[in-house]
Formats: C-alpha cells, structure tokens, sequence
C-alpha cells in the first residue's frame, strides 16, 4: 500500500478544512440560497442548524475519520466489515455528485475573473462574444454558463484543482490553503468596509439581518430544508471530505476545538460573504424574497458593478476571491476519490490525481452543457447525497463504535471533551438523525420531480447512453481489482 500523506501542522489542517467549508458554499450558494429563502428569515434557521446539527455531525465525521486512517470506503470495512462498505460508497458518489456541478460553478468564476480584468472585451473585438459582463450581465450569463463557453472554464477550473491535489496533502492541499483561505478573509473585509459606504446599502442589510418573521412562517418547511441542506453543504459534512481530512490527523488533536473552530470560522466567513454582496446589490437594484437562483452572484453583482467607476477593478478583486474560495473547496472533494484509489488500491498518488481529473472533467461536461442537470445536481441530489451520507456515518459511530467514539473523541482533548463527549453521542443517536430523515424525506419529492421532467425530454438514444454508462459503472465496480492491477 502507498505510504499516506499527514498534516504538516494543526493550522494547515484547520485552514484546509476551513478552505473546503468555504468553498463556492459561503460566497456563491450562501447568498443565492438567501436570496432564494427570503433573506434574513433563511439566515435565522441556518444559524440554528449550523451549529445544532452540522457541528455535532461534523465532528461524528472527524471521530469515524481519524478512527479509521482511511478513505471513507477504507474506513467503514476497517472498522465495521466489508458489509459497511456502501456506507463509504456514499461519500464517494455525493463528493462525484457535487464536484462535478461545482467544477462548472468554478469555471463560471474563472470566466468572470478573466472578463472583469477586460477578457471579455477582447473577446468580443475578436469575434468569440456577442457580449460583455458589465455591459449586458443577464445575457452575458445566460451565454457562458452553459455551451462550449461553459465547458471551456469547466475543464480550466478542474485542472487547477488536479494540479493542487497531484503534490499532496501537506505540499499541494496544504501550501496552498494557507496562502488562499488568509487571502479570502482579508479581501471579504476590504470589500465589506467598502460595501457599507455604498447609498443604499443600509436596505441590503436590512434584507440579509432583519428576522422576516411573516416570511418564515409562511414557508417554514422550505426554509428549514433549504437551510438544511447549505448547513451541510458549507461544512462539508456528508461527502466524507471531512472523514478523508481526519484521517490524515495525530491523536495528540482536539476534535472538538478543531471541529468548533471549524465551524466558527466558516460561518464567520460566510456572514462577511453576505455583507459584501448584499450591500452592493441593493445599491443598484434589490432582490425580492423567494427570488434569486445560481446566477444571483453573478448577474446582479455584474450589474452593480457595471454602474461604479472602479466596477472592473472591484468585480476583478470579488471573482478573484470566488475563485480562491472555490478551488480550496475543490481540492478537499477532489481528495476523497484521489485517497480511495491511494489506500484501497495502491495506486501512486500522481496517477491516480491524473485519472479522478479525467474522470471529472467527463462528468462536469454533462453540467456544463445543460442547465436542466446542473440545476438537478446542483438543487437536488447533492443536498440528499449529503443528508444520507451524515445520517450513515452518525448511526455508525452510534451503532458500530458505540464507545470507541467517545474514547476518540477524548483523545488530545480536556476536561471540556470529557464532559461533552457522552451528551454529544446521545445528541447523534437521536436528534440528529430525525431531523436528517426529516430533510431526506422533504427533498426526495422535489428531487423526483425533476428527474422525472428531465428525463422526460431526453431523445431515445440519451437512454440508450444511459444503459451503456450503467453496464459499464457496474463492471468497474464488479471488477475494481482488476481495472487496478490493469492501471499499475
């Protein structure tokens, strides 16, 4: 088996798993799901769900993880038996679910980071845009967003993130979030001092700040799913990053203040993201409660900015913060399937960054050219992938760890972990799981709905297509052993 990675230090861990949290979740879906959820009504329950829900399940991730020193497949048949097995396939299918319409989101970023700097223009002298971002932000969007423009930023995007993952844990992931998440927190501050003398901006806090207490009795239920599934979303929580990043630590670690610290730094973040963006939107336009969508950051940010003198300086500075945030994210999702070929496989490390890169640049095309399944990945099965997966690996460590979770949970921690340990089990064997039933059931019917009317316009050869790539995926999975030896 290949030697695995470590941590290099406790603050490049906590940096790492900070940069994962925040990610696109806090500065892209963060304020379109507000947006979406009625504003300050959204921001009330997801508070109370961060840290009720996505705290404890985080450090159940963290206590599994480092339990099992393996990927989350690894994990579950080292700790449990090979019958846990699909428990860690989970994690690997949500992480392939939402890396592959978030590798298209990064490449909207990148795109956006280009224009702001004048590459739109350039384009459009040459004849390869019809338009420009801060001189029609609606269509501009609508015309790179989907199609070859799309998929173009797409492949970019998830090449750097190949890059990152190919050096390892301590020399890529590492290095490169401690210079990206310090970055993104200094240039958030700097563009929310700036946003807070913008006319009007008092209107867009006001909207994100305000409890909407009409609003959020009125749609209670969508509020609380919707907050449900960006609390796991922007923590990581369900995919098994988190898991695949504690098995990289010591014992000699606080679970508990690394999982808090975690936590609080990733929402502090994700509040700052919120007042930078809804103070500029507000001062050139505003947003209507239940209204918003995936291209809120881009269209209304791209509008408000078109109308500033410095627009193109501060949209470059903005994206070039989306698109730190978004790769440091990437990388932690792209290192779950990279540890499984690793530890299950024995394949090196360099190969097998090079073939998970291939694998979802082939994936992340299928978003990237068509809006009707990003927005079925992006909408609907991530949040499940990610609500199903936290629920096996909580009702793992209650069932199969039982006190072996606590013991870890104790191990590098004090008098604090010791009398939190005990109520924190109690904490995931009940609650928790029947609120992430409560959310898996809410957002099944949603999530059918749409595959259901997306299948319904796809030809006669697209389920032909479809028949092939099970057949296929089904034989890679019954002969894995031998697709790896073949690889090596």
């Amino acid at each position: 088996m290949s030697e695995r990675d470590a941590w290099a230090t406790r603050l490049g861990f906590i940096l790492a798993a900070v940069g994962s949290a925040v990610g696109l979740g806090n500065v892209w879906r963060f304020p379109w799901m507000t947006a979406d959820n009625g504003g300050s009504a959204f921001l009330v329950v997801y508070l109370a769900i961060v840290f009720a829900v996505a705290l404890p399940g985080l450090i159940g991730e963290f206590v599994v993880g480092r339990r099992g020193e393996r990927n989350p497949v690894g994990t579950f048949a080292r700790l449990g038996s090979s019958s846990w097995r699909p428990i860690g396939w989970i994690a690997v299918l949500t992480s392939l679910i939402v890396l592959t319409f978030y590798s298209v989101a990064g490449g909207w970023v990148l795109r956006y980071l280009f224009d702001s700097a004048g590459g739109d223009v350039l384009l459009q002298s040459v004849g390869l845009a019809s338009t420009t971002a801060f001189g029609s932000p609606g269509a501009h969007f609508g015309a790179i967003s989907v199609g070859p423009a799309a998929l173009i930023a797409h492949l970019v995007f998830i090449g750097l993130t190949g890059a990152i993952v190919y050096f390892g844990v301590a020399d890529g992931i590492e290095r490169a979030t401690k210079i990206m998440v310090p970055a993104i927190v200094l240039l958030l501050i700097g563009l929310a001092a700036w946003a807070f003398t913008l006319e009007g901006a008092a209107e867009g806090l006001a909207f994100y700040l305000a409890p909407d207490i009409d609003y959020l009795a009125a749609n209670l239920i969508g509020v609380v799913e919707a907050a449900a599934g960006q609390a796991l979303f922007t923590l990581s929580v369900g995919a098994g990053v988190m898991l695949t990043y504690a098995s990289y630590l010591d014992e000699d670690r606080s679970l508990f203040v690394d999982g808090a610290s975690i936590a609080v730094l990733n929402t502090a973040i994700g509040l700052l993201a919120g007042l930078v963006v809804f103070p500029i939107v507000f001062s050139f336009g505003s947003i209507e409660a239940g209204s918003g969508g995936p291209g809120v950051i881009f269209v209304s940010l791209a509008q408000a900015f078109s109308q500033l003198p410095a627009g193109r300086v501060i949209g470059a500075i903005f994206y070039l913060v989306l698109a730190l945030a978004a790769l440091s994210s990437a990388i932690s999702i792209m290192e779950v399937l990279v540890a499984y070929l690793v530890d299950e496989h024995a394949i090196a490390r360099e190969r097998a960054t090079v073939g998970i890169t291939l694998l979802f640049a082939a994936t992340g095309t299928v978003c990237a050219l068509s809006s009707d399944v990003f927005a079925l990945f992006a909408d609907n099965l991530a949040n499940l992938g990610l609500a199903t997966g936290l629920l096996a690996f909580l009702l793992f460590a209650v069932w199969i760890l039982r006190d072996e979770a606590t013991d870890e949970l104790r191990l590098g921690g004090g008098r604090v972990t010791d009398a939190l340990a005990t109520p924190w089990l109690a904490l995931i064997a009940t609650v928790l799981p029947v609120f992430l039933v409560f959310t898996i059931l809410g957002g099944l019917p949603a999530a059918l709905t749409t595959l259901g009317d997306l299948l319904g316009s796809v030809p006669g050869w697209g389920y032909l297509v479809g028949a092939i790539a099970l057949v296929g995926l089904a034989h890679a999975v019954v002969f894995r052993t031998e697709i790896a030896a073949f690889a090596n």
